[in-house]
């Protein structure tokens, strides 16, 4: 827990200072935990910008959070065939993103810091909206893009009513009959097959997670036992020392 918040305090610093401090932190710490620090990346400029939000305006970056996550509700919910007010949830978005967006930029500037406008709200919005939370707020390090339709996890269209559909009518002075705007139907089966190749490359991700947090975890363990040992047998070289110098 203590290393955690060290760490945290590190993606609090200006920008130019990370560097400096992440090096001086590892080699406080030692050991294992000193590998884990020294893999530790520096961020970017936007993503800085996104952290210093997160850690000095928490109530702007929950507002944002909230909004989001409103707004991808709505959009679930519509595609559902649902009472949803889409638009009213993307107004209310589009205002805190931008207040977002405004108030990283100030507290980047406090720090001589520019980041682009753009990119900055790019990635708010696709933080903002996500299905899955982020595992380490704060400690963002490179741009994180829109998900696109990976944003609506789990959603299943639904389908448009038979009422949806044109039928052809008969023009008024009876000659060819005259269509009216088609209204494509949404392919479902299309849909669950991307959702289950989502769903697959996930659960590989998530396993391929598992297994490297396993293998530094016993990385770690055999360093310290490798540490302790060491320290045995520099321990028993001493012991044997003092008996010659008896003997």
């Amino acid at each position: 827990m203590a290393l955690d918040r060290q760490i945290d305090e590190l993606y609090q610093l200006p920008l130019g200072e990370f560097t400096s401090a992440r090096n001086a932190l590892a080699r406080t710490v030692g050991g294992a935990d000193a590998s884990l620090v020294k893999r530790l990346e520096k961020p970017t400029v936007v993503p800085w910008a996104i952290n210093q939000l997160y850690w000095r305006d928490r109530p702007a970056w929950d507002r944002l959070m909230m909004s989001g996550a409103a707004l991808r509700t709505a959009q679930i919910a519509a595609l559902e065939g649902k009472k949803a007010d889409v638009r009213k949830a993307v107004e209310a978005h589009r205002k805190t993103l931008a207040e977002s967006v405004e108030r990283a930029t100030e507290l980047a500037a406090e720090h001589d810091a520019k980041p682009a406008p753009d990119p900055l709200a790019r990635m708010l919005e696709a933080l903002s909206i996500s299905a899955a939370p982020l595992l380490h707020p704060g400690r963002l390090t490179d741009m994180v893009q829109p998900a696109g339709f990976e944003a609506l996890t789990g959603v299943t269209p639904h389908p448009a009513p038979p009422s949806a559909f044109k039928r052809s009518e008969p023009s008024a002075k009876g000659g060819a009959p005259r269509k009216q705007a088609d209204v494509i139907p949404i392919d479902r089966d299309a849909v669950r097959r991307a959702e289950a190749a989502r769903r697959e490359k996930e659960a590989k991700i998530a396993a391929a997670t598992r297994n490297l947090e396993r293998a530094r975890a016993a990385e770690s363990q055999a360093r310290r036992a490798l540490a302790r040992a060491e320290e045995e047998v520099r321990q028993a070289e001493a012991a044997l020392a003092r008996l010659k110098e008896q003997v």
